[in-house]
């Protein structure tokens, strides 16, 4: 029984170093590929920096005169929903890189949810 135990692991080891042989490289490398066919590649890093340039971005600005308005019409009307309104889109349109329209939303905004919150209710 020992016998054919061992018979059966020497036959398994030499299968298995078989089937690991299967999957060796070869080192000459004589295949022939195609890449002379395929179109080349080129990375253009300068492709949408137009709009970084001018310092916004496609999506930032509409963002950024929407918190602006926002801001400005809280100083009159609602100054608490309205100027946290656009302190939130100043933040949004700062990140979507209109620095200016942001910046200047969400310092408007603060200055109007402060006014509305410590000023107005002693008048």
């Amino acid at each position: 029984m020992a016998d054919q135990m061992r018979k059966y692991d020497e036959d398994q080891l030499r299968r298995d170093r078989v089937d690991e042989n299967q999957y060796e490289v070869s080192s000459d490398y004589s295949e022939e590929t195609a890449a002379e066919i395929a179109a080349p590649v080129t990375y253009d890093e300068d492709r949408g920096r137009d709009d970084d340039r001018k310092g916004t971005r496609s999506g930032g600005r509409g963002v950024g005169i929407t918190a602006l308005v926002l801001s400005i019409l809280s100083l009159f009307i609602m100054p608490i929903f309205l100027g946290a309104a656009g302190i939130v889109l100043g933040i949004v349109a700062n990140s979507k890189g209109a620095r200016g329209f942001g910046t200047w939303a969400i310092g408007i905004g603060i200055v109007s949810l402060l006014v509305g919150i410590f000023i107005m209710p002693f008048f």
